[in-house]
């Protein structure tokens, strides 16, 4: 007897592997997601500038990385509190001095510009459809300026669709070679604009990715739809897989979701690594109380084996910080 309406998922013409180059845009959801396949090691970049939410200031990020844009003076501005910020992202590269503020727009798009060329799979979460604009340009990140700066508004299933295909373009003009792209929308909802409010976003998305993904296949380089927001909405449509603000997933749901990624772009080979890895870290990340004790030296010795004989194991893998850590350990024992 099944208790829930599973949601089928995509049959992608690609696989997921530790050789693989996996990055991610968008939301905070996007985020979580990478992280997930971060802490099983997987090769990824996540949000080079900073979470963003909506599908025209992803598609902006990415047009300044394509066309190899050197950041300067003209790009960041000082809040009255006096750090220096810049209007395309977040707070994260935010700095008190505005020659910081530069250098880490600068060193976040050349990094991303470098990854991309050799990525293999790109996932885009779109998180919503209302915008803020300042002077006529959509800003990605207010800064916690006075919104009266700002006019709000949502965009159109158009307008989304059309910056979806920039969005694509741009991904295409990076990359050196076949690169597969996975639009999803984050699942979390954004109750400030009113249920109805984030209802109509989350079709407005929906609606715009399914227009644009449709106009734009080509057989070298696919695109494709995750169902994460159908996965959260049909499958897990109760509160206790969210946080306590009732909008956030909880660990357990971005676990499940991470796991339905998996039963899509994972073979069963990989889906052993990743069962290996799991094991590996867990025991990896355990806290030495006294790295100086000759039990310390002890794991440390056995860690470094079992991390040494994974990466024979698994192309791919790379468990580089773990050894150096755990080399670490045995010079101070």
């Amino acid at each position: 007897m099944d208790f829930f309406t599973r949601v089928d998922l995509p049959e992608p013409g690609f696989n997921i592997d530790y050789t693989r180059r996996i990055a991610f845009f968008g939301s905070c959801f996007a985020d979580n997601i990478a992280a997930q396949f971060a802490t099983r090691k997987f090769q990824v970049l996540s949000n080079p500038f900073g979470t963003v939410y909506n599908p025209l200031s992803i598609e902006r990020q990415l047009l300044e990385i394509a066309d190899g844009k050197v950041f300067g003076e003209e790009d960041v501005f000082q809040d009255a509190r006096g750090p220096w910020h810049s209007w395309l992202a977040h707070s994260s590269l935010s700095a008190a001095s505005r020659e910081e503020c530069i250098a880490k727009l600068n060193a976040a798009a050349g990094n991303a510009r470098k990854f991309l060329k050799q990525a293999d799979t790109v996932f885009i979460t779109l998180g919503t459809a209302f915008v803020y604009s300042l002077d006529g340009q959509i800003v990605a990140n207010c800064h916690r300026q006075d919104p009266r700066l700002f006019e709000r508004r949502m965009i159109t299933e158009e307008e989304a669709a059309e910056a979806i295909r920039g969005i694509v373009g741009c991904l295409r003009k990076i990359a050196d070679k076949e690169l597969h792209i996975v639009f999803t929308v984050s699942p979390l909802r954004h109750m400030g604009d009113g249920a109805h409010g984030n209802n109509l976003s989350k079709a407005t998305l929906l609606l715009a990715v399914e227009k644009a993904i449709a106009g734009m296949q080509a057989p070298a380089n696919p695109l494709e739809y995750f169902p994460s927001y159908e996965i959260v909405m049909d499958e897990l449509r109760d509160y206790r897989f969210y946080e306590s603000d009732m909008i956030h997933l909880s660990k357990t749901a971005e676990e499940y979701i991470f796991e339905r990624m998996v039963e899509t772009y994972c073979d069963m080979t990989t889906y052993g690594y990743i069962a290996r890895v799991e094991k590996f870290m867990k025991e990896a990340n355990h806290r030495v109380s006294d790295t100086h004790s000759p039990a310390a030296a002890t794991f440390a010795q056995k860690a470094i084996a079992q991390a040494e004989n994974l990466e024979k194991a698994i192309p791919g893998l790379d468990l580089g910080a773990e050894i150096a850590k755990f080399r670490e350990i045995l010079n101070n024992s």
